[in-house]
């Protein structure tokens, strides 16, 4: 992935969400798809909500079309859990791997890349595993086993989670013992308490930048968007929940969501959103050469039998 900000169209916004709204107050089959006054289930990680991103997004939403979104902020595998048993219209999360999962299973429809940001290892200032001399994710996770300095894991099948396990599993490390600390919560939670430790932590740079002036950590290893291992990158994606797997989902409204969070006006939300005089999040949704591969698992193939 190339991490730079996309460029988007800034005009046209209000066009787009016009035409979603008329096409929604449309009637289809005899009944009436008016979606005023409804509300959206929406399963999401915590770094979306910990930062104030979805309060920004989902208050513009909220007005232009006259519903509400009921946000319930978990880990990415408690948010897709919870889609897996009809209690969500949409979901927003962060670990590809899982998403696949959930679209082979036939639960998840209309998948987009929507924005994306990276992971960053923090930690104390003295660094006593000495994670600010390496380059590499594998290298530092390396240096805090061999120290066996504290390290706050969220241990909660969330998509920081999920990449964390990915590195141990590269640097051929089951972290374990009394240095190895599951939090079991979400990642403001887990800064907290890697702050109160004096521990390191891997953490999305967007909830560590929105609680940076609450805490000592410092970022001790960058991602990719300040030149680190791609190894630390992060994308999100969205996706409607299948209404032919659960026909109690507010489709049309799950569809109203994702196309206004991908429009030029949800992009340009997402890209001036800000904490501490920086970006949290880099919009993905629009580009000249759209990448069709993100509707899809990452490893699917056109059924080619016969040719």
């Amino acid at each position: 992935m190339e991490y730079r900000r996309r460029e988007f169209l800034g005009a046209g916004a209000t066009g787009l969400t016009a035409a979603i709204a008329g096409c929604l107050n449309s009637s289809n089959d005899g009944n009436e798809g008016s979606i005023a006054g409804a509300e959206l289930a929406l399963a999401t990680t915590t770094s979306t909500y910990d930062t104030g991103l979805l309060d920004e997004i989902n208050a513009e939403f909220q007005d232009r079309f006259g519903v509400q979104v009921a946000a319930n902020a978990q880990g990415t595998g408690q948010a897709i859990e919870s889609a897996r048993n009809g209690n969500a219209d949409v979901i927003l999360v962060h670990a590809r791997s899982q998403e696949d999962e959930f679209m082979r299973d036939g639960y998840g429809v209309n998948r987009r890349d929507l924005m994306f940001n990276d992971f960053v290892v923090v930690g104390p200032s003295d660094d006593p595993a000495g994670v600010g001399n390496t380059e590499q994710a594998t290298a530092a996770f390396e240096a805090i086993a061999n120290t066996q300095a504290t390290f706050a894991s969220r241990g909660d099948d969330s998509g920081t989670h999920t990449k964390e396990k990915v590195i141990w599993s590269e640097t051929g490390i089951e972290p374990s013992g009394e240095w190895y600390q599951e939090t079991g919560s979400g990642m403001g939670n887990t800064l907290t308490v890697a702050d109160e430790s004096s521990a390191y932590t891997l953490a999305d740079r967007g909830t560590y930048l929105s609680m940076q002036d609450n805490i000592d950590l410092e970022i001790l290893l960058q991602g990719p968007i300040e030149g680190g291992p791609e190894l630390l990158s992060n994308p999100y994606g969205i996706m409607a929940v299948n209404p032919e797997i659960h026909d109690n989902v507010n489709y049309q409204l799950a569809m109203a969501y994702i196309g206004f969070f991908t429009s030029p006006e949800g992009q340009e939300l997402i890209a001036n959103y800000t904490a501490n005089d920086q970006q949290l999040f880099f919009p993905e949704a629009l580009s000249e050469d759209p990448d069709f591969q993100q509707y899809v698992p990452e490893d699917w193939q056109p059924d080619s039998g016969g040719e």
